[in-house]
């Protein structure tokens, strides 16, 4: 007998569950798994299961957050949770954009959920509006936040070049909360802050961050030197424009198949990666359960139309995150990639 075709929700869990297995949910992720499970499973809308990330520490105590980004949703679609609250202007104005303008397709749009505490809070807001900062300001102004569209602005126009704005994120429901800008150093300012830290310097300085000191300067160089397949760059802006003092990376490792993970845990990127972090005190050993979970499997499904379709579930680790908050090194996270649907 065939297996029926998994709703979003239902792949999600499978994923969760593969990532948690033989003991790895109790070292990685703690207790609030189980919430995570539950609470994310509202968002898993959409026709094509979103891109979702798993996030959670490296040392410390453990938790597992999920971002959910969609590339595309239908006018109308709701999200059943309290905490998807106020996103429904957000979820029609992202449909109605895509229909505009046939160049929009690389965009996205989505939610963090923070599940640490028992208590969901609203989620956070994602977009990704890549080179359209035409879309910045309606995408907030959707959200009754146009003033922090003008702040994303701001910052693009302050970015060097080489430094390019790409996403951004809020939390909304959390009063004075920063508006978190991202972006994808190229190429030709990671080969040199690989090599000087002093460039990492002056783009600081051009940028507008202060909290910065020599030996971060000198970790975040070090990071960037064990040649990561590509680097993001992460700032907080307040509400009067004034950058605060936490400055993150996300050093990609490039893996794009389950048999590329072990190589790179045992002796490629990922293991120059982590044993540097361990080594600035901002992981410990658990990141070696970390290659175990992933896994790519598909199985035979029956379709609606009586028909037999091959779905696979694939979880892959993507990238970690290094993070400084005035100059002091935090501890680091990973990003899980968690991925279903009909090949």
């Amino acid at each position: 007998m065939l297996m029926a075709m998994p709703s979003h929700a239902d792949a999600f869990e499978v994923l969760c569950l593969q990532a948690a297995d033989s003991g790895r949910g109790e070292v990685l992720f703690g207790p609030s798994l189980a919430r995570a499970r539950k609470l994310a499973r509202p968002f898993m809308v959409g026709e094509k299961f979103p891109s979702v990330y798993l996030e959670f520490p490296l040392i410390g105590k453990q938790f597992l957050d999920v971002t959910i980004l969609y590339g595309n949703l239908a006018s109308g679609t709701r999200i059943a949770s309290e905490a998807a609250t106020g996103s429904e202007a957000m979820i029609d104005w992202f449909s109605d954009i895509l229909k505009t303008d046939k160049s929009y397709t690389d965009i996205s749009c989505g939610f963090e959920l923070d599940t640490k505490e028992s208590e969901l809070p609203l989620a956070a807001i994602h977009f990704q509006p890549r080179t359209h900062k035409d879309l910045i300001v309606p995408f907030c102004t959707v959200l009754g936040e146009e003033h922090r569209g003008k702040l994303c602005l701001d910052f693009a126009k302050r970015a060097p070049e080489i430094w390019p704005l790409s996403y951004f994120g809020f939390f909304r429901g959390r009063p004075g909360s920063p508006l978190r800008v991202c972006g994808y150093m190229r190429h030709s300012q990671i080969d040199a802050c690989s090599q000087d830290p002093h460039q990492l310097a002056k783009a600081f300085d051009e940028i507008g961050f202060t909290a910065y000191n020599d030996q971060m300067l000198a970790q975040t160089s070090a990071l960037i030197a064990t040649n990561p397949q590509g680097v993001d760059f992460q700032f907080d802006i307040y509400e009067d424009g004034h950058l605060g003092p936490t400055f993150a990376i996300d050093l990609q490792f490039g893996i794009e198949r389950p048999e590329q993970v072990a190589a790179s845990f045992q002796d490629g990127l990922a293991a120059r990666v982590f044993g540097l972090l361990e080594a600035q005190g901002s992981a410990d050993g658990r990141w070696r359960l970390v290659g175990k979970a992933a896994f790519a499997r598909s199985v035979n499904v029956q379709l609606e139309d009586g028909s037999t379709g091959r779905y696979a579930f694939t979880l892959m680790p993507q990238w970690v995150k290094a993070r400084w908050h005035e100059g002091i090194q935090q501890p680091s996270k990973l990003y899980h990639y968690a991925n279903a649907g009909l090949l």
